[in-house]
């Protein structure tokens, strides 16, 4: 598979991995809060307390980076595709590093689990933007040539 190949199918892995979740923090804010990332397995409850106003505005927050992925993925530009995924890393580092500092209430299998999770979020977009630098990897921003102006 080509450079431009992998960097459009990872924006679009993401893009599948958060929107499922997205959808349901902002439909089912209680549900997600409950049983993400499955019934009886919780990891969010386990850092109470609940808050719907938060949940929904994450889960619309989460929906608006993938609409961002799937048009990078689309486009294919440079610029789209490394902001992309700069802003997906903007959220990931700062969320991986909080979990990794609260898992005092996590069983140890959760514990393990949601931190491989949340390491992926940051090590697939450090690899897609490390992969975007590549040459041929994705296109310029094409802009319109003007027309000579006469004197």
């Amino acid at each position: 598979m080509t450079s431009r190949g992998l960097l459009r199918a990872g924006l679009l892995f993401m893009a599948v991995g958060y929107g499922p979740a997205g959808l349901v923090q902002l439909l089912l804010p209680k549900v997600f809060y409950d049983d993400f990332p499955a019934s009886g397995r919780s990891w969010v409850a386990l850092l109470p307390p609940y808050n719907e106003h938060l949940m929904t505005d994450v889960g619309a927050l989460t929906l608006a980076s993938v609409l961002v992925l799937v048009v990078a993925a689309i486009r294919m530009e440079r610029v789209m595709v490394r902001t992309a995924l700069a802003a997906s890393l903007v959220f990931a580092v700062p969320h991986f590093v909080f979990h990794i500092l609260h898992l005092e209430h996590f069983p140890t299998s959760s514990a393990v689990s949601q931190t491989v999770v949340l390491g992926i979020g940051v090590v697939l977009p450090c690899a897609l933007l490390a992969l975007s630098a590549r040459r041929g990897a994705l296109e310029p921003v094409l802009t319109p040539s003007k027309p000579a102006e006469s004197a």
